[in-house]
């Protein structure tokens, strides 16, 4: 149940010139103001850094931003570009799905839209990849849409805030707070009090606001906070109900031909939908036997490689790295219309790949070389 006196802060914080003024003024001295993608009204730089920060830290999205605003500067050149390219600016960065939606949705508006932003968040939400609280952050920073987000820092302070008592991500709980979030909105309507007051939402649960040990002595809002007042701090908002997650395992086979590794493109739905990452196979497989009936190829066990986990949202991955060294095939078959490419490491690693293929790469690498040295 939402904590019963939170009806009361509700009714409390909509007040005028409360929190909403509060919130501008501690941004206005507190807040950050130099990232890379501030003080523009560009829908399209604006679009492409909510995305990126989707379920990603500031620290982490700088340099991907920075590289993805040269290469792709604006609708028209993301459009142009095919999905590998965009996706090879991509990796590392994870939650491929947003790169896709990227390039669908840079498409959808050249397309039907002659590449200009709707300025309504009504309509930036039907758009591939563009959520509520994106479509209102974009509307609101671009084109001063009087209208409300609701992402994760914003959830967490108004959890607290308010003391609501159930988990944010819980439907009954995310209604309420949608609500909440509305009725918190300040007074004022302008373009620069609204992009105001949604930065100053941003940088509090950023900066201050933040999951653990909070710092509550520099929060503008800790007088009427109720979890400060109630020393609720370290429990709200209330965490996600555990489950264990499932574990899989899958072999990954890393051949070596001289000097070059063998890349496959993963079909394009699934997880790591349209990257290339090496042959997959059961761990109960056999290798060397895959090699000669799939690949049309003779390879030797060169080294296992160590164990390496990579955490989903819903299960957890255990990859296990096989490395075989080929001893035959007919002829190098580089063919990216057939999914499959032999590769140099460094080569292999500009391409479009998931973290861990990374890894491993970087790993077969240090093997090499510590092969070489000894």
């Amino acid at each position: 149940m939402i904590h019963q006196a939170t009806e009361q802060f509700r009714i409390a914080a909509v007040t005028p010139n409360s929190f909403a003024d509060r919130l501008i003024l501690w941004q206005r001295a507190c807040g950050r103001h130099s990232l890379p993608w501030q003080g523009t009204r560009d829908p399209y730089a604006i679009w492409i850094s909510e995305i990126m920060l989707q379920q990603t830290q500031v620290s982490t999205v700088i340099p991907y931003y920075e590289r993805f605003m040269t290469v792709f500067p604006n609708v028209a050149s993301l459009a142009a570009a095919s999905l590998e390219e965009v996706l090879a600016m991509w990796s590392g960065l994870g939650y491929y799905s947003r790169g896709r939606n990227l390039h669908r949705t840079a498409r959808i508006l050249l397309e039907q839209y002659d590449g200009v932003f709707p300025q309504k968040a009504l309509v930036l939400q039907q758009l591939p990849g563009i959520g509520r609280s994106t479509a209102a952050a974009i509307a609101a920073f671009a084109f001063g849409e009087y209208c409300a987000i609701l992402d994760g820092n914003v959830k967490r302070i108004l959890a607290r805030y308010l003391g609501v008592n159930e988990y944010p991500g819980e439907k009954t709980a995310e209604k309420y707070l949608w609500e909440l979030a509305e009725s918190l909105l300040p007074v004022e309507k302008d373009h620069q009090t609204i992009a105001s007051y949604t930065q100053a939402l941003m940088d509090l649960g950023a900066l201050v606001c933040v999951r653990t040990q909070p710092h509550c002595q520099r929060c503008p809002l800790q007088a009427d906070c109720n979890a400060y007042q109630s020393n609720r701090t370290a429990v709200l908002p209330v965490p996600r109900p555990r489950k264990i997650l499932p574990i899989r395992e899958t072999m990954h086979l890393i051949l070596l031909d001289q000097d070059r590794v063998l890349l496959k493109r993963r079909p394009a739905t699934g997880i790591w939908g349209g990257l290339w990452c090496f042959p997959e196979i059961a761990v109960d497989q056999s290798g060397v036997d895959y090699c000669e009936k799939n690949l049309h190829m003779q390879a030797l066990k060169f080294a296992e490689l160590p164990h390496l986990q990579h955490m989903f949202t819903h299960f957890k991955l255990v990859i296990r790295p096989l490395l075989l060294s080929v001893t035959y095939q007919p002829a190098h078959k580089e063919n990216s219309e057939n999914n499959t490419l032999w590769l140099t490491i460094e080569e292999a690693l500009q391409q479009a790949i998931p973290a861990p293929v990374r890894k491993l790469l970087l790993s077969t690498r240090s093997l090499l070389q510590s092969c070489i040295y000894e």
